[in-house]
């Protein structure tokens, strides 16, 4: 069984066969393992800009985003292109993956790590590494979740296959569903399970929990140069991507979830691409139908499995890791805050019991209505009494809490502790990042001056 990497970049193949529902449940059950073994990943997109501009950076040039991986490249990384005369679109090294998401976003795919701290620390190398690629250039980086100005006709295209085929197939599913590849900027945490049980509890907690992630993390409270209404405006274009594919399951608050229950929503889901001799085909197919007849007289393929489960997006993905995904891109060390307390929630029992408390068992539909809350109006947010800004408070003294508990590690001083603390301040502020986006932009009438205030 082949284990694919927690970056996409459409690797080889595996030839072999899949005719049956266990054979689909059994690419998640061969990401189980033992407690020990549990690790923390850390996915950080960041946006690129010339140095006093605010449009967004081409691929092509010699200021380019191409440019910036061939200076990033100098630091001991492998190239990754999808055939030798086409251009790079990806550098690697070690456990890390340096990727570039369809508008230019600059991503670091993080190796696994035992410790929030690690993979902090590893993030910050990485954005120092890319600062002094950028600046060479005359380029900066910029940690917003949403591209305050630049309006999507204005965007370029990554010279990435994949991202041709979904640009049109993708693009047909949604109204913002362009907005989401071009635009959009996020941190993402991915977690590991030890079985089944443990898969479907951390997943539904992480659903229930996602309205006060969202609403800690929010930052893009901008698009077109002017208030969009929202301080997560990047979350609120995942509501209008792909309902196939995008959101929740129902399962995930009707005790219901499992293995089978998520592979049963994704056979449901239609076809992005389908790979087939080095070419990406659109047949107009769900992968339930693909399962069950086929394609062109063959049967699908475990590879074909793997890459439908990258093109599903839910709030909380599992694949060979369980990915939290609600996050706006922010600030390396607010990153780092939510590594420590994705840790500290979901590596400590006692601590995972006490989130479980904490958090409202809504409804289905009563959950949308907090998920829209926390998109809307941040950790300002509350619905029938429950208040964002209080389970957020909550969540991170339960998060330090599970810190402390867990086994001592081979680290110098508190660990993971203080990651926390930047966290902490925030929502005892109860203030998203976003408040600070939008008082900025009252203040500076000069776009490129906006973006500077948010650069790493």
């Amino acid at each position: 069984m082949v284990v694919t990497p927690r970056m996409s970049l459409d690797l080889e193949q595996a030839a072999e066969p899949v005719t049956s529902l266990e054979a689909l449940e059994a690419y998640f059950r061969a990401a189980e393992r033992p407690r020990r073994q549990h690790r923390v990943g850390l996915e950080h997109e960041k946006l690129v800009y010339l140095v006093g501009g605010f449009q967004p950076v081409p691929y092509e040039g010699e200021r380019g985003i191409g440019a910036l991986l061939r200076e990033l490249g100098a630091h001991g990384y492998e190239e990754f292109r999808e055939s030798p005369e086409l251009p790079v679109i990806a550098l690697r090294r070690g456990g890390q993956t340096i990727s570039l998401e369809p508008g230019g976003q600059l991503e670091l795919s993080g190796a696994p790590a035992f410790t929030a701290r690690e993979a902090h620390e590893e993030n910050l190398r990485h954005v120092a590494e890319a600062k002094a690629a950028a600046e060479s250039l005359g380029q900066y980086l910029v940690t917003l979740g949403y591209r305050p100005f630049a309006p999507i006709s204005a965007m370029p295209w990554m010279p990435k296959s994949r991202y041709q085929v979904m640009r049109r197939t993708l693009g047909s599913r949604g109204r913002l569903a362009l907005n989401m590849m071009l635009m959009t900027a996020t941190g993402q945490v991915s977690l590991d399970w030890e079985d089944e049980a443990d898969c479907a509890r951390k997943v539904v907690a992480a659903a229930r929990m996602t309205p006060v992630l969202l609403a800690m993390f929010a930052n893009s409270p901008l698009m077109e140069g002017r208030p969009s209404g929202f301080l997560s405006f990047r979350s609120r274009v995942w509501s209008e991507v792909d309902p196939a594919r995008c959101g929740y399951l129902p399962s995930m608050f009707d005790g219901s979830f499992g293995y089978r229950a998520y592979a049963e929503w994704a056979l449901e889901a239609p076809l992005l691409f389908l790979r087939r001799g080095g070419e990406y085909l659109t047949p107009p197919l769900t992968f339930r139908q693909l399962l069950e007849h086929g394609f062109e007289g063959r049967p699908a393929l475990y590879s074909d499995w793997v890459d439908h489960q990258s093109t599903m997006f839910p709030e909380v993905r599992i694949k060979n890791v369980m990915e939290i995904r609600c996050a706006d891109c922010v600030s390396p060390g607010l990153t780092g805050g939510l590594l420590a307390l994705m840790r500290g929630l979901f590596y400590e029992p006692s601590a995972l019991a006490e989130a479980e408390s904490l958090l409202p068992k809504l409804p289905f539909r009563r959950h949308l209505e907090l998920h829209e809350e926390a998109q809307r109006r941040g950790l300002r947010g509350e619905l029938g009494g429950v208040r964002l800004a209080d389970l957020a408070r909550e969540l991170v003294a339960i998060a330090r809490r599970g810190l402390r508990s867990q086994s001592p590690l081979p680290l110098e001083g508190e660990g993971d502790l203080p990651l926390l603390e930047l966290l902490a301040e925030l929502v005892e502020s109860g203030r998203s990042p976003a408040e600070r986006v939008l008082e900025t932009f009252e203040r500076e009438k000069d776009p490129a001056k906006v973006l500077a205030e948010f650069a790493v």
